[in-house]
């Protein structure tokens, strides 16, 4: 998707934060990921609108691709390049939307899913949750034998999800995915410069 410091794409929640939600946004953009998802679901229009402009230009400042999540009429609306859909969304949007993004993302839990979004026209997919997560409590991670049969079947970039971090996020690469996606890390962790380069160490060391 693109070329940067990792191959981390950061998933935001505010409601994690322990800081600034703007400030943690800039600590991580100066760390370089592939990209900020901004997963904010449950504002309204008017407020993800209101937000989402001050984390493009933030995301621009440091030439970091920020991608918009669910709603369209808003990335349409600000002339985003980047989007990223549930499934069913995805599937309503008109040919004439999806030709205003050049990234078009969606997420993907199967490999008919994935199959699927790759036929819809996406230009990359996430596909989980991989691991076990607090985020999907009681659900066991589908794995990396899951993982690996997605990467099978598209030949659009595939990011796991759920549960990525450092010390398995080379199997996740090994697996054929061109890199993570991480929610909880990046919100969280102390210094998102180190947590982000102990993902680029964990992926130079598959590459040996």
């Amino acid at each position: 998707m693109t070329t940067s410091m990792s191959e981390l794409l950061c998933v935001t929640n505010r409601a994690l934060c322990r800081e600034d939600f703007l400030v943690r946004l800039e600590r991580i953009c100066q760390a370089r990921p592939a990209g900020i998802v901004l997963r904010e679901k449950d504002l309204s229009p008017g407020a993800y609108e209101t937000l989402a402009r001050s984390v493009l230009e933030l995301c621009g400042r440091y030439q970091v691709p920020c991608i918009l999540h669910s709603f369209v009429e808003t990335a349409l609306r600000l002339d985003a390049r980047a989007i990223h859909l549930p499934l069913p969304r995805l599937w309503a949007m008109t040919a004439e939307e999806k030709s205003r993004f050049s990234v078009l993302g969606a997420s993907c839990h199967s490999v008919e899913d994935a199959r699927e979004a790759q036929a819809l026209g996406c230009t990359y997919i996430t596909a989980g949750h991989v691991f076990d997560t607090d985020c999907k409590k009681g659900l066991p991670g589908r794995g990396l034998d899951f993982l690996q049969a997605v990467c099978g079947v598209v030949t659009i970039p595939v990011y796991a999800i759920g549960g990525i971090g450092p010390d398995n996020f080379p199997s996740v690469l090994a697996a054929g995915a061109a890199g993570g996606c991480a929610m909880s890390g990046p919100m969280v962790c102390q210094d998102p410069a180190a947590y982000l380069e102990a993902f680029e160490k964990a992926g130079d060391s598959h590459e040996i």
